[in-house]
């Protein structure tokens, strides 16, 4: 039996962020990016013949960490500065918040490798509960311009 996909690409994003880890590369750097992001939908068909809305992030009911996940896209990658939870200059980039400089957001990793599957994992849950369980995201491309990409994949394929 064959297995229905669609994607969607968002995209539109401006971020800065930087792997402090990565101390032999200019990574380590603060650096920005007009990113997006591909995302696999993979399930059965709804009444409409649709495995996932191309338009269902702005119509859902369901939310992402309190928002619409349309608008929870743009709060993590819109014009924001992402830094990792274990990153030593932390500190240092929540005063430039408080002081209206960068919007920050803390995750728990930064890269394009952990931008994909940070995706895949808030997604992926709100995807499925919000289609009560016939759909799921498959795989997500992280880009980072036209050149850069990673991809994260679920582990049941």
């Amino acid at each position: 039996m064959g297995k229905f996909q669609s994607t969607k690409v968002f995209d539109g994003y401006s971020c800065v962020f930087r792997q402090w880890k990565a101390k032999d590369t200019h990574c380590s750097f603060l650096h920005g990016y007009g990113v997006s992001f591909r995302v696999w939908f993979e399930g059965e068909l709804d009444e409409r013949n649709w495995v996932w809305d191309f338009g269902g992030m702005k119509r859902a009911k369901g939310t992402i960490d309190g928002m619409n996940p349309k608008a929870w896209m743009d709060f993590m990658f819109d014009h924001t500065t992402i830094i990792a939870e274990d990153d030593p200059s932390l500190g240092l980039f929540m005063e430039m918040h408080e002081d209206g400089i960068i919007q920050l957001r803390v995750i728990p990793a930064t890269g394009a490798e952990q931008f994909a599957k940070y995706i895949y994992e808030k997604l992926n849950l709100f995807i499925q509960i919000e289609t009560k369980n016939r759909v799921k995201i498959s795989q997500v491309e992280f880009m980072e311009h036209s050149k850069n990409t990673a991809i994260y994949k679920s582990q049941l394929i």
